[in-house]
């Protein structure tokens, strides 16, 4: 006990002392929100990937898809680092990081406004934004309080909330997006490290990585050995979640709004890489180490093939016979991933409902310093929320069915036009508008009503899926039936990606 706390107080430590030495970097909105956009490949790629991934995926995702496809859930992190992370950064960090600044956008609704020059739309998404971000919140604490409640028996988990609530709370607001980017990068060594010696640990229990993949083929199904194949036994819904996890990265504001801050051209080519590897190591092993969940069966009273105490119990259930120490480890990397995506989140949020409801709609004129005021002032609001929430947790549904709703809203309702918006002259306003009310409307609908779904579409993670895919076809279908943006608009607008720029032999043969 004495080890896993004094571990935990060090890493407390450290993130309180970097936000306080970031506070010289967020006097203004720019240094806040974005770091000045001078932030470095490794931060930004650091920053992108804990973001990316909490005690969300390491105790639900992993351990309810784990036990649901077995060693084949590898695929879903396989998934997460090449088109949630690679293709992310090709396809939209270059362009997102010339448009945002052409724009002077420093959120995703800000950017909305303004390449669709309609003030009504940007106020819009920052309440789509802040409305589903809640449930998100939801699940990254219910999450911890599944390993919390495993390693410290007998201490109330609310005193972890609290401590992490204030804690995130107080680098945030003091240190801004640098403080942020700086904690992530500490925070990603953390889980790199950490993930590797768990499965390491957790594999030993039963014999090694052959003898565990073995044990696999030996558990009862109804197609014997299904659980250590390729594709495991239901490869469509494997792949739902795949496209849900890694191209729902691409229209989450907390996520996009990374590319907003990158430095330079090779910082953009160095983040693609490391961002890569790191979610590579990251949710790979954690799916990975997922997979081997039903080898634990004996440990979680199964019962009509499901673990009675719900699949969050899974991962907790794996890791309850290590040693101290790894233990000790697991419970920093959780924490280290959870406090790395409420500080995006958290920022996210207070920064949209700033700078795209409060600025220039409530009030009409506001000073740089006021605007960061009132962002560090709804910063409080929202972890307050969030802790409210976590205190509250017996109230909360599976962490996986939680992180679809938010994540099919999100990408559901902003990924087809920020994408188009990127590439496209031709979107239009309206099919923006389409694209939002079909994205949020949808998932608000599998939450409130889900029993009027077709049985495929009553899964969280499968209307996402929809919702995302549905945007893609709707805003070309409605932008070319709907009327079109000023053409001196949109010429303006897309006039930062024709800017000539000198650059060396060895990057371009020339003529």
């Amino acid at each position: 006990m004495v080890l896993k706390i004094g571990l935990l107080v060090v890493f407390f430590a450290v993130m309180l002392a970097v936000g306080i030495y970031c506070r010289k970097h967020s006097t203004d909105v720019s240094g806040f929100v974005l770091g000045g956009r001078s932030v470095g490949p490794w931060l930004t790629a650091f920053a992108y990937g804990t973001s990316y991934f909490s005690a969300v995926i390491f105790v639900g995702y992993a351990g309810q898809f784990g036990w649901k496809f077995g060693i084949a859930s590898t695929w879903i992190g396989i998934g997460n680092a090449v088109f949630g992370s690679l293709l992310a950064w090709v396809v939209l960090g270059r362009r997102t990081r010339l448009m945002s600044q052409h724009l002077e956008s420093a959120t995703m609704p800000e950017f909305f406004g303004k390449r669709y020059l309609s003030s009504a739309l940007k106020i819009v998404a920052s309440i789509i934004v802040f409305i589903f971000l809640i449930p998100y919140t939801a699940s990254l604490y219910n999450g911890l309080s599944r390993l919390f409640s495993m390693a410290f028996p007998g201490i109330d988990y609310s005193w972890c909330v609290i401590i992490m609530a204030v804690l995130t709370g107080v680098y945030v607001i003091a240190g801004g997006y640098m403080a942020t980017a700086i904690n992530d990068f500490i925070q990603g060594l953390i889980m790199l490290g950490g993930i590797v010696a768990v499965i390491a640990a957790v594999l030993s229990q039963n014999g090694g990585f052959i003898e565990s993949l073995n044990g696999l083929a030996k558990v009862e199904a109804a197609t014997p050995g299904v659980y250590n194949s390729f594709f495991g036994p239901d490869p469509l819904g494997l792949l739902f979640v795949v496209i849900l996890t890694s191209l729902g990265t691409w229209g989450l504001p907390q996520m996009v709004q990374k590319f907003y801050a990158i430095k330079s051209e090779k910082d953009i080519n160095k983040g693609t890489i490391i961002s890569t590897a790191f979610a590579l190591v990251v949710a790979g092993g954690c799916y990975f180490l997922g997979g081997f969940g039903r080898l634990f069966g004996d440990k979680l009273d199964v019962v009509n093939g499901a673990p009675s105490g719900g699949f969050d119990a899974i991962i907790p259930a794996m890791l309850s016979n290590l040693p101290d120490i790894l233990i000790a480890v697991v419970i920093v990397l959780v924490l280290s991933a959870s406090m790395s995506t409420l500080s995006s989140l958290v920022l996210a949020s207070s920064s949209t409902l700033t700078l795209d409801m409060i600025k220039g709609h409530i009030v009409k004129n506001m000073s740089e310093k006021k605007q960061v005021l009132i962002m560090r002032a709804l910063i409080v609001v929202f972890v307050s929320i969030s802790a409210f929430i976590a205190l509250n947790k017996d109230k909360l549904g599976y962490i996986a069915d939680m992180m679809g709703i938010s994540w099919g809203a999100l990408a559901g309702a902003f990924l087809a036009p920020f994408l188009y918006g990127l590439y496209w002259k031709g979107a239009t306003k309206l099919s923006v508008w389409v694209s939002f009310i079909f994205g949020a409307g949808i998932m608000m609908l599998n939450m409130l009503a889900r029993e009027m779904f077709p049985v495929i579409l009553q899964s969280p993670i499968n209307c996402g899926v929809i919702a995302m895919l549905g945007g893609l076809v709707i805003v070309p279908v409605v932008s070319w039936v709907t009327p079109k943006l000023k053409k001196e608009a949109t010429e303006e607008m897309f006039s930062c990606y024709e800017h000539e720029v000198v650059v060396q032999s060895k990057e371009s043969l020339g003529k």
